[in-house]
C-alpha cells in the first residue's frame, strides 16, 4: 500500500478543514448552563447575605484602566493634567476660596506662596501623584525639596528630597509625618521623577466620638512603605498626633515651603464598599 503525502489527498484537505468547521461551530453554539451563572444550592456566607457563587450577587462597576503606568482609570478625577490648576484653590481662615497663584509650565506646576486645595472634598480615597525636588540641591534636612501631600487636608504624607539627605525618620519623605517612618527610603535622585500612590481610608467619628481612626497605605516608587498603617491623629508638627471630629469628606492638600517641588499627573477616585459602588 502506497503512503501518498497529505498534498496529494485534496478530498481528505477539504473533510478535515470541513470537520474543525463543524466543531467549532458545535462549541460556540453549546448553551450556557445554570453552573455557569452561579448557584443558590451553597452554603451563606458570613453574615448570611449571600450564597457562596451566589448569582444574584451584584457585579462590581466596570472600570477602564489607564493606557499605561500612571494614567489615569477611568473612574478618576483628574485633578490636574498639566494644563491648569481650575480644580485647585487657595483657602483662607474663614475657608474662603480664591484661583491658585502658583505656576503651570510644561506640563507640570510648581509649588508656590500658600498651601493648595482641591475645590472638591473627599474621604476613603486612591490618590496619585507624580513630584519631584529640585535638581539643583540646596540646603540639608527639611530645607531640600520639602512639601506634603496631605489627605482630608489634615493626614501628611512628606514630600522631600530624602536622597544623601539624612533627616529625623518621622520626617523623611513617604514617612506618615510625625508619626510613622516609611518602611524603607525609596527616594530617586534630585530632579527625577518620583511617584506616590496611596490609599486612604477617612476616620469616622459618632456623635463626637472617634469610632475608627485613618489607615494609610503607600506605594514609594511602586514599592509599599506602609501597609494598611493606622494614623495616631491629623499631623502636627513637634508634638503628638491627635483626633479632633471633623467631616466625612474634606479637600485634599499640598503644602507650600520655601524651596519650590513640581507636581504632574495627579487623580483620585473615590472609593466604595463590596456592592456598593463608588459615587462619582
Amino acid at each position: 500500500m502506497h503512503d501518498y503525502p497529505m498534498t496529494r489527498r485534496p478530498w481528505l484537505i477539504a473533510f478535515c478543514i470541513a470537520l474543525g468547521g463543524l466543531i467549532a461551530s458545535a462549541q460556540q453554539s453549546t448553551p450556557r448552563t445554570p453552573r455557569d451563572e452561579g448557584f443558590t444550592d451553597t452554603p451563606m456566607q458570613p453574615g448570611g447575605k449571600w450564597h457562596v457563587h451566589d448569582p444574584a450577587r451584584p457585579k462590581p462597576p466596570i472600570v477602564t484602566p489607564g493606557a499605561g503606568p500612571g494614567a489615569a482609570p477611568s473612574d478618576a478625577v483628574v485633578l490636574f493634567d498639566g494644563r491648569d490648576l481650575s480644580q485647585w484653590a487657595h483657602r483662607d481662615a474663614k475657608g474662603a476660596m480664591s484661583n491658585s497663584t502658583w505656576a503651570v509650565r510644561d506640563g507640570y506646576f510648581e509649588t508656590g506662596k500658600g498651601s493648595l486645595h482641591t475645590r472638591a472634598a473627599f474621604g476613603d480615597v486612591q490618590l496619585h501623584v507624580e513630584w519631584s525636588a529640585p535638581s539643583v540641591v540646596a540646603g540639608h534636612s527639611q530645607d531640600r525639596g520639602n512639601s506634603g501631600v496631605f489627605l482630608m487636608g489634615l493626614y501628611e504624607i512628606q514630600v522631600l528630597d530624602s536622597f544623601n539627605n539624612p533627616t529625623y525618620s518621622d520626617g523623611q519623605a513617604a514617612a506618615m509625618y510625625g508619626q510613622w517612618p516609611p518602611l524603607a527610603n525609596v527616594a530617586r535622585k534630585p530632579g527625577e521623577w518620583q511617584t506616590y500612590d496611596i490609599v486612604f481610608e477617612a476616620p469616622r467619628f459618632e456623635n463626637g466620638t472617634l469610632v475608627k481612626p485613618a489607615f494609610q497605605t503607600v506605594f514609594w516608587n511602586g514599592v509599599v512603605v506602609h501597609n494598611r498603617q493606622e494614623a495616631i491623629g491629623a499631623t502636627v508638627y513637634r508634638n503628638v498626633a491627635k483626633y479632633a471630629p471633623h467631616a466625612a469628606e474634606l479637600p485634599l492638600m499640598i503644602q507650600d515651603h520655601a524651596n519650590p517641588v513640581r507636581f504632574r499627573n495627579i487623580w483620585i477616585r473615590r472609593l466604595g464598599t463590596y456592592e456598593a459602588p463608588a459615587k462619582k
